[in-house]
């Protein structure tokens, strides 16, 4: 029955229809990226050729929403993982309400972004957050939570790294808990120190899931908007504004579309570059622990 030919008139008019959806809006994507086309005031497309790509590669704004992605993302990520992994070692230990705190720490992930990023504005509120509110009772002067740019930044990072590190979290106490027991039964025996455990054991074993952890963490983070948009809109002035925020400013408030795909295609280049970079840095770690 598995060689059945059958299965294929099934099977392939799926695959052809899902296929076409999938590559159509890419194609139609990058022909515009080619495009000078504009809905608002309504332009007739013309060919400009490389020009969209030329001009995002000279603009200032485009690098510098580069470098605000990449820092919001590798920052948060970096601490996620850190966190994410102490908190993973404590409950795999089976601690007092394990299941409690498993359930707790997962909550965050459940809530939509857009939910979260209203709640921490109205905390981070420069005049009338609750944070601002508490130093002010207790003698400390108000901080820029949301006005000024290093600050904003930090309260993006903090608000990114309370909601994902949950999802950190699950998947690294999924590989800790496949782990083999034998090899700290030798290792006890052999007087290693917990310590020793970790760094000898529990971390070289896990290597390859903490690697893919990591890996969809920062593909995820460098597509942050959502939070980006209700906490800060950007701002003060452009100084946390994204590439997928910028690529909304351009494609649905100036209805530049030749420009927005263009755009669109060299964040897919960012982060594509960046994940060939990560995995050529770790590929001779992870040959090494397969």
């Amino acid at each position: 029955m598995r060689e059945d030919p059958v299965k294929y008139l099934f099977l392939w008019p799926a695959f052809l229809v899902v296929l076409a959806m999938a590559i159509f809006p890419l194609i139609f994507s990058l022909a515009n990226s080619f495009m000078s086309l504009r809905l608002v005031p309504p332009m007739p497309a013309r060919f400009v050729g490389t020009d969209n790509y030329a001009d995002l590669l000279t603009n200032p704004r485009f690098w510098q929403t580069v470098k605000t992605t990449s820092i919001i993302a590798f920052t948060s990520v970096a601490l996620q993982f850190v966190i994410g992994f102490g908190i993973a070692l404590a409950l795999v230990k089976r601690v007092r309400g394990a299941e409690f705190f498993r359930v707790t720490f997962l909550m965050p992930m459940l809530v939509a972004p857009v939910a979260v990023a209203l709640v921490a504005r109205q905390i981070f509120n420069p005049t009338m957050g609750p944070l601002n509110e508490l130093a002010s009772f207790l003698g400390f002067p108000n901080l820029p939570y949301l006005t000024d740019p290093t600050w904003a930044l930090g309260s993006l990072i903090a608000v990114e790294i309370w909601q994902w590190t949950p999802f950190v979290i699950l998947l690294l106490l999924a590989g800790l808990q496949g782990l083999p027991e034998d090899v700290y039964e030798a290792a006890e025996l052999e007087n290693a120190s917990p310590w020793q455990q970790f760094w000898s054991i529990t971390f070289p074993m896990m290597l390859p899931v903490s690697a893919a952890v990591v890996f969809i963490r920062i593909v995820e983070s460098f597509k942050i908007i959502d939070t980006v948009f209700v906490m800060t809109g950007g701002g003060p002035g452009v100084s946390t504004e994204t590439l997928t925020l910028f690529a909304y400013q351009e494609g649905f408030k100036k209805f530049n579309l030749g420009y927005t795909s263009a755009l669109s295609f060299l964040f897919l280049a960012v982060v594509l570059i960046m994940s060939l970079i990560y995995l050529a840095i770790l590929k001779p770690y992870l040959e090494k622990y397969k």
